[in-house]
């Protein structure tokens, strides 16, 4: 059989399988069954599936994905994330869409200790929305940010899509980590920057006073030291031993689990419904997780066996194209996906046949994921089954329409556009950082 038909069999018939709804883990199970049968012989094949099914989940490089994950389930089950956000809206005062602001601080601070897009989200959106309504903002601008932020949440670590990327990619997990930090800050700011800009052009969108109390001297800083600060060394103990190389991904992550439950004692905040909660909730997302990689292992070695891997990447390399229009193919390939499909299946799709271009063409991998992880962030954001939309759409009361959820969403996805342009035009966006930290 020529690659041609395997490249149809194995891309269409998983692309078709996720468009009817069948869950991601059991479609590239499915079409792996078919082409092992297919391609590499029969019942042997079946067998060889099960040995790589099974040594799949059980690679080192993962284990950083449910302590990530631990993180942000301790935090947010405690307690201690509440207290993260009150002092982070202590400290904002007389800006423009005040509280709008207040939830992407907050949420940038929290993407700094959680491993986890829909947390950041379910939790901004169950705990701010409500508040900001009440005190007059428009749907639109209470809801934008906060599903923004979520998003933001993929970009800086510790985040466990980041370690599936690295894992499946063979991309180094430590560089994509660190590859993310600055992306993430400059959405952040740019964020407020449009929220203040925007404001100030539409001031009927936020009411000039928004029932800001005004706490001075030692009472509006207590909450930032005592909850904010200690809170962020988190982030500090991860990205400081990664940058230090004294550490590796696995290590930082149980240093980020050990450091989160330490913190969470001293406040005498980890009781013991608490941290069930959150044990079962880690258990529940990783699980799922390395189900799906235990699929996308086995459908990537599928692909390469039958001869569909190299054929695409014949193909595509031989039709004159430059690096730079390659490489636009792609990103513009994951945004259209975006559209249709969850960020797991975006990967599983695509990466069989992305990371061998990447590599005959000598593109830098680091360059490279922090741009995928981009598209995947923006996936998130774009109507009509963006991940961040539908969670946004379960929080919030019946007053907030689907129309205002999209609407809220556009200039954040165009600001998410022009970051992905920038950091294509302007690789050092990307690559500095790990460079600078070796």
């Amino acid at each position: 059989m020529s690659w041609g038909f395997a490249a149809w069999l194995m891309l269409g018939g998983s692309t078709v399988l996720l468009f009817i709804g069948m869950p991601v883990a059991l479609t590239f199970i499915s079409v792996n069954i078919i082409g092992a049968w297919i391609y590499m012989g029969g019942e042997a094949g079946l067998a060889q599936l099960a040995r790589s099914s099974v040594s799949s989940v059980m690679a080192f490089a993962l284990t950083p994905i449910p302590l990530f994950v631990l993180m942000g389930e301790v935090l947010f089950h405690t307690g201690l994330a509440l207290k993260v956000i009150e002092g982070v809206e202590r400290l904002i005062r007389r800006v423009p869409g005040r509280l709008a602001v207040v939830a992407v601080v907050a949420g940038t601070v929290f993407s700094a200790i959680s491993g986890s897009t829909i947390a950041t989200t379910a939790m901004l959106g169950s705990l701010m929305l409500p508040v900001m309504l009440a005190r007059g903002y428009h749907p639109t601008l209470a809801t934008g940010p906060i599903m923004a932020i979520g998003a933001v949440d993929m970009l800086i670590p510790p985040s466990a899509l980041t370690v599936l990327l690295g894992s499946l990619s063979g991309i180094s997990i430590s560089k994509l980590l660190v590859g993310g930090v600055l992306p993430g800050i400059i959405l952040s700011v740019a964020f407020v920057f449009w929220i203040i800009i925007r404001v100030r052009i539409s001031p009927h969108l936020a009411p000039a006073d928004d029932g800001d109390v005004q706490y001075t001297g030692w009472e509006r800083w207590k909450p930032f030291f005592g909850y904010v600060l200690p809170t962020l060394s988190i982030f500090g103990v991860v990205v400081g031993a990664l940058a230090d190389g004294w550490a590796t991904p696995t290590e930082c992550a149980a240093l980020g689990a050990f450091a989160t439950m330490v913190l969470a004692v001293a406040y005498r905040a980890l009781t013991w419904d608490a941290l069930l909660k959150a044990l079962k909730g880690t258990a529940g997302i990783s699980g799922m997780i390395l189900f799906i990689i235990l699929g996308a292992t086995t459908f990537a070695q599928i692909l390469s066996f039958s001869g569909a891997s190299n054929g695409l990447v014949q193909f595509i390399t031989g039709q004159g194209l430059s690096t730079g229009m390659i490489v636009a193919g792609m990103m513009l390939m994951l945004i259209f996906l975006g559209i249709f499909v969850d960020q797991v299946s975006m990967m599983m799709i695509t990466l069989p046949i992305f990371m061998p271009i990447v590599q005959s063409l000598g593109i830098d991998p680091v360059w490279f994921g922090v741009m995928f992880l981009i598209c995947m962030q923006l996936g998130l954001l774009l109507p009509p089954h963006g991940l961040l939309l539908m969670t946004m759409r379960g929080v919030a009361p019946p007053a907030v329409t689907m129309g205002h959820i999209f609407a809220a969403v556009v200039p954040y996805v165009v600001m998410s556009i022009l970051l992905l342009a920038a950091v294509f035009w302007i690789p050092s966006i990307a690559t500095w950082l790990p460079k600078l930290v070796g």
